[in-house]
């Protein structure tokens, strides 16, 4: 079990981020970043198995410079509400909620080389990250809904990327993540017999074989480039 803790960004603004310790010494950090539904129990399930596998994780919540206290659950209502706060995050002055990421990151790096994760939105954001934010050694979107888009994609990564995308998302056209591939052949890609959301278990999307696949792949990733290129 983690707690959540409170990190300035750089314009002093103050937000809280839940943080889960491993149990010993920690490998590394990953950052994890949140669906459109808030840090609310999927993510900091996600982010206490990253610390079961020996990481520091750090999950910032992206919200809170428009709403405090989300936690959604997965109903049309939330997704409603979810979309709408995505939308008025977006909406703000740059570099908007990635000074909160950079926060987020520095914090972790006591921990040793950090990495990056995230889901949905959260994909978008780490897309983003993987080219804006310093202290990276690695990242990993999941269905990063928009990074496929022509402007997204423009974007050059500044460390490794593992990207996770299902062949039956609606959100995320297969003919956009080929062409996002085709633009960028340093990033590793993978398609997964699965829908949007497939990593999350409250979700009607989630596909457990997928899951499974996607987070050994991550993890392994993480491995090489953080425990093991320290």
């Amino acid at each position: 079990m983690g707690q959540f803790i409170d990190l300035d960004a750089k314009d002093g603004f103050r937000f809280p981020a839940y943080v889960a310790e491993p149990a010993g010494q920690p490998k590394g950090a990953i950052v994890v970043l949140q669906e459109i539904f808030g840090v609310n129990s999927h993510i900091r399930s996600v982010a206490d198995g990253y610390a079961a596998e020996g990481y520091l994780a750090v999950a910032p919540a992206t919200f809170h410079r428009v709403k405090p206290g989300v936690e959604l659950g997965y109903t049309g209502d939330d997704m409603q509400a979810g979309s709408a706060l995505k939308a008025a995050v977006e909406a703000l002055p740059a570099p908007g909620v990635m000074q909160d990421v950079q926060a987020a990151v520095d914090y972790a790096a006591r921990a040793g080389k950090v990495g990056i994760v995230g889901y949905c939105w959260g994909g978008l954001l780490t897309w983003r990250a993987a080219a804006m934010v310093s202290g990276l050694a690695a990242a990993a979107p999941y269905y990063g809904g928009g990074m496929t888009t022509s402007e997204e994609s423009a974007r050059q990564p500044r460390v490794p990327v593992l990207a996770h995308f299902g062949e039956r998302d609606h959100w995320i056209p297969v003919d956009t993540v080929e062409a996002f591939k085709a633009a960028h052949p340093e990033v590793e890609v993978h398609v997964y017999a699965a829908d949007h959301g497939f990593n999350c278990d409250q979700r009607g999307s989630y596909e457990a074989e997928s899951a499974k696949l996607a987070k050994e792949r991550t993890l392994a990733f993480f491995d090489r480039l953080i425990v093991r290129a320290a």
